[in-house]
């Protein structure tokens, strides 16, 4: 008994994804895996932290491709093919990183988007199963994520099981966006994973006529992870399950959502080093001063009583824009100025150039992105426009926050878990929120943020110290991940 709870008290973690800030990312899930382990590798309950990680060369800034150290190599079979990797290494902020380098597979240009997708990221999980061996240690947790890494526990289980310094693994799964499965022909389970059909004519790993690695890493996973309570609801629902939702019901018991924090290092009005000015919930004077260097950066008159409205996104349907440019001209009749960034839909994007052109004292549309503009944006607006159709988590809406910028959303997953919609009765709150997605309401509710921003200044100044001083930290959210983990670990 005792010697359980030791483990349990001191678990060694290993990450296994397909991106990971700073190294690489498209999105919300290499900001996880980057924040997440250096957050776990802080606590008394981990004695050690790894990150497996594909070498996507290209894609690695110099100042860290000069620090990995060669550790081996080794070769995997992907069906009839005999396929080399190398494994480097790097230590960063007590995190051992692990990168698997595989020219073939991984020398490109872009993490995503080639028509071998599926079969690179089974080379990447049979290489992670066969090398776990040969690794510094074997995990307590292994902690998967997405489509792209799914399959591992399936493989530990069913190809690698033989293994018995495996036996004691237990496996996390996250889903950061259901909408992503990693789907093949069915075939791939001998032509890729080397692997009799016996669980695809079952049904295990089937899922429409084809092999789904999503849904085979929720049967297989001891635990489901998605990145926000409301979230792990909505996808038991056929509206945002994507086809998955009746597996999700049979395995609910398992399922939990933790909401994603954001890193306090990095995103701090008082000390971050992208933005002009600083300031804090007690002193907002620098925010001011940001607004009006906002207004003059995009060409706007310069007027402290104009609510500025920002918008930092990608361009897209899933992202509500489509209802807001179904708007936005009713909009920009009110006072008001709006900064957008981003870039997206080709027809989004040319129907926001064609308002700022028509409006040019109103609306700056930049059809770009660069960091450091999104953060101008977040510490100098106002309000912060966040209307997605559907949001597992989504960070936008805690930094805006973290920032004194009270975002106005559509209240959906990770958005409904985040902000408090203001109460008109008890004038509390941390933004603005809409629960039926439509353009009407939508307008409505901008409409009801920038008549409290004009009429009731000590409101908004109280809302506003609300929403900055909310704890969207990655230390209590790491607190929440041990606690699962050490469920399974019981």
């Amino acid at each position: 008994m005792a010697i359980r709870e030791m483990k349990r008290e001191k678990m060694k973690v290993l990450f296994a994804s397909s991106e990971c800030a700073p190294f690489f990312k498209t999105g919300g899930l290499g900001d996880v895996a980057g924040a997440l382990p250096k957050e776990l590798a802080k606590k008394s309950e981990i004695s050690s932290v790894g990150v497996i990680l594909p070498y996507f060369k290209n894609e690695m800034k110099e100042e860290y491709r000069s620090l990995l150290v060669d550790e081996f190599y080794d070769f995997v079979d992907v069906g009839w093919r005999h396929e080399y990797f190398g494994v480097k290494t790097l230590v960063k902020d007590n995190v051992k990183y692990y990168f698997l380098d595989n020219e073939h597979y991984f020398g490109r240009g872009h993490l995503y988007g080639y028509g071998d997708d599926g079969e690179r990221f089974a080379f990447f999980d049979l290489a992670v199963c066969q090398l776990l061996e040969k690794l510094d240690f074997i995990p307590d947790i292994l902690h998967v994520n997405d489509w792209q890494t799914a399959m591992i526990p399936f493989l530990l289980k069913e190809k690698y099981k033989w293994i018995n310094a495996y036996s004691d693994i237990q496996s996390v799964l996250t889903i950061h966006n259901i909408e992503f499965q990693g789907v093949m022909q069915g075939d791939a389970l001998t032509e890729l994973f080397g692997m009799g059909m016996e669980r695809y004519f079952e049904g295990v790993v089937r899922h429409n006529g084809m092999l789904n690695m999503l849904k085979t890493g929720i049967l297989y996973a001891d635990r489901v992870n998605t990145v926000s309570p409301t979230y792990a609801k909505e996808i038991q629902t056929s509206e945002f399950g994507g086809g998955l939702e009746g597996v999700l019901q049979y395995v609910k018991g398992k399922i939990s959502g933790i909401l994603n924090g954001i890193d306090y290092e990095i995103y701090d009005p008082e000390k971050y080093k992208q933005i002009s000015y600083h300031f804090n919930s007690l002193d907002l004077t620098g925010k001011a001063k940001m607004k009006a260097e906002l207004q003059k950066r995009v060409f706007l008159p310069i007027n402290p009583d104009i609510p500025v409205i920002g918008m930092v996104s990608r361009l897209t349907n899933q992202k509500g824009f489509d209802l807001v440019l179904s708007q936005l001209e009713e909009l920009l009749k009110e006072e008001v100025q709006i900064v957008l960034l981003g870039t997206g839909f080709p027809e989004l994007e040319e129907g926001f150039k064609y308002f700022a052109q028509k409006y040019p004292d109103k609306l700056s549309a930049n059809i770009a992105f660069y960091l450091q503009f999104a953060q101008e944006i977040y510490a100098g607006s106002d309000l912060f426009l966040m209307p997605s159709a559907f949001e597992p988590c989504g960070l936008s809406q805690m930094i805006a926050m973290r920032y004194g910028t009270l975002p106005i959303v559509h209240e959906i997953g990770g958005l409904r878990d985040t902000v408090v919609p203001f109460n008109p009765v008890t004038k509390e709150g941390t933004g603005f929120g809409f629960i039926d997605f439509d353009r009407d309401i939508l307008l409505e509710t901008i409409k009801r943020a920038l008549e409290v921003y004009k009429k009731e200044p000590k409101t908004l100044n109280r809302i506003i110290v609300s929403a900055m001083e909310q704890d969207f930290s990655w230390e209590t959210k790491a607190q929440q991940y041990i606690e699962l983990y050490q469920t399974i670990l019981k």
